[in-house]
């Protein structure tokens, strides 16, 4: 009789991420047997699942290898690691870091995406950087529709894109200046956030774009399928916790109207498409569907904008990361 149940780690259990992924496995009821948690250091009764506290372990080769799944919510120095021995092993991958997203004959799922892309032998998956999938999920239909000649992007990205850390400053700073006291100086970002907005998330390169820039530029190219699309990403950190929106601008290679536009947004099961008024982040904070508002036709029916906004804790990292999954289980990757 084949196994329904699943032995699953998630490493980096304790951060934010991490602690997301464990709430959205539970929610999506997988079939799991174990759920081991791991980080840098082992805590007793750090987490929760299934009602229960548990104990996390730390970080190590030989207990790791013990599971079938094993989802990564930490950096990419923690992935280099770890990863590449467990996929030789044959255990599934789930990579939240960005050190093998861009690999050659890597797949970069997003799944309501390009679900197509993955393989039956693939064992390593990395979840694509959470501005690049919230935008992805948003210009799929349009591709899907009309084709994509340029892709223009301002970003608004929340605290929360630099972890638990990222989170904690911004509520000191806001704190801070609440009471009228001075602000600690700012050690995640490059500029205090409270009540302000950075234009740098990472550092920059000779030409001036970010390392964020470059990550949304080349990770929306491999999702969609599309490596010779033209990309141009400005990303700015706004004070804002868990949700990111954008400020979308696109030329298609086809005409089409925007009633058509429109009914391909509404049409698509991922997507909450708003045809009037607006969408904040803190409107879709907790939520896993990227919303998009405030389309408009620009000109010669190729040149279209749109709003577009998504939590970036779980639709940007988690639950992307745990829908990947769940296309591992009903293809019956498991199945022994």
């Amino acid at each position: 009789m084949g196994r329904t149940g699943l032995d699953v780690a998630v490493v980096g259990a304790t951060g934010a991420v991490g602690e997301t992924i464990l709430r959205v496995l539970e929610e999506r009821r997988l079939p799991i047997d174990t759920l081991g948690p791991f980080a840098s250091r082992s805590r007793e009764g750090a987490v929760r699942f299934g009602g229960r506290a548990l104990d996390v372990r730390a970080t190590n080769a030989d207990a790791l290898a013990e599971f079938d799944v094993v989802f990564f919510a930490g950096g990419d120095e923690l992935s280099d690691t770890y990863v590449p021995a467990l996929v030789r092993n044959g255990r599934v991958v789930i990579d939240n870091s960005a050190a093998f997203r861009l690999h050659d004959g890597v797949p970069l799922i997003v799944p309501d995406v390009n679900p197509q892309a993955i393989a039956p032998g693939d064992g390593l998956f990395p979840v694509g950087n959470c501005t690049a999938i919230i935008l992805c999920s948003a210009l799929a239909p349009i591709r899907d529709a009309a084709g994509l000649r340029t892709v223009r992007v301002a970003t608004y990205q929340a605290a929360s894109g630099a972890g638990r850390a990222g989170l904690d400053e911004l509520l000191a700073g806001e704190r801070a200046a609440l009471a009228g006291d001075a602000e600690p100086e700012p050690s995640v970002f490059p500029r205090s956030l409270a009540r302000n907005v950075v234009p740098q998330v990472g550092t920059f390169d000779a030409s001036g774009y970010s390392g964020e820039e470059r990550k949304v530029r080349d990770e929306t190219r491999k999702i969609l399928g599309l490596p010779g699309l033209f990309v141009s990403v400005t990303a700015v950190r706004v004070p804002v916790r868990t949700a990111h929106a954008e400020a979308v601008f696109v030329e298609t290679e086809r005409p089409i109207d925007r009633a058509t536009v429109a009914n391909a947004f509404a049409a698509t099961p991922s997507l909450v498409y708003h045809d009037d008024g607006i969408v904040t982040p803190r409107d879709v904070e907790g939520t896993d569907r990227v919303h998009v508002a405030r389309l408009r036709h620009e000109r010669d029916n190729t040149q279209f904008a749109f709003w577009c906004a998504g939590d970036q804790l779980r639709k940007g990292a988690a639950t992307t990361a745990v829908e990947i999954l769940e296309l591992l289980v009903a293809a019956g990757r498991f199945v022994k």
